[in-house]
């Protein structure tokens, strides 16, 4: 699983739709303040993804650590960028930002996600950006 973390990465911070569609089941399903409605498979993961480079168009993900159990794994990421666009109703301001962020990813019996939990997620950027 610490490989497919390790792609997943490389999905995110270069909003790969092709390593998207192969890292994630179609039917997962993601919940996200960004959409009142149920988000599914790759192209629902990266529009949140999407969402997010509208207002930090140079945010980026690293692997801090990981622990895997079974199915899951618990990534802990360092997340940073610049608040150059509007977020959620807040003005652009400039600020540079870098905050912890801890997610937890469930998959099916064919290593891809299905599931992804967030520890802390929104509320860690909200104090990094104010």
């Amino acid at each position: 699983m610490n490989a497919i973390i390790e792609r997943f990465k490389v999905m995110i911070n270069t909003n790969d739709k092709a390593l998207a569609e192969e890292l994630i089941a179609p039917d997962a399903e993601f919940q996200s303040l960004t959409s009142p409605e149920t988000l599914y498979g790759g192209e629902g993961y990266l529009s949140v993804v999407d969402f997010m480079r509208r207002s930090f168009s140079d945010i980026h993900w690293e692997i801090e650590d990981t622990a895997q159990e079974g199915n899951k794994i618990a990534v802990s990421w360092i997340c940073s960028g610049t608040h150059d666009g509007d977020f959620m109703g807040m003005p652009a301001s400039g600020k540079k930002f870098s905050f912890r962020t801890m997610n937890f990813y469930y998959f099916n019996e064919h290593g891809k996600i299905i599931k992804d939990v967030a520890a802390q997620g929104i509320a860690g950027l909200l104090d990094a950006i104010r």
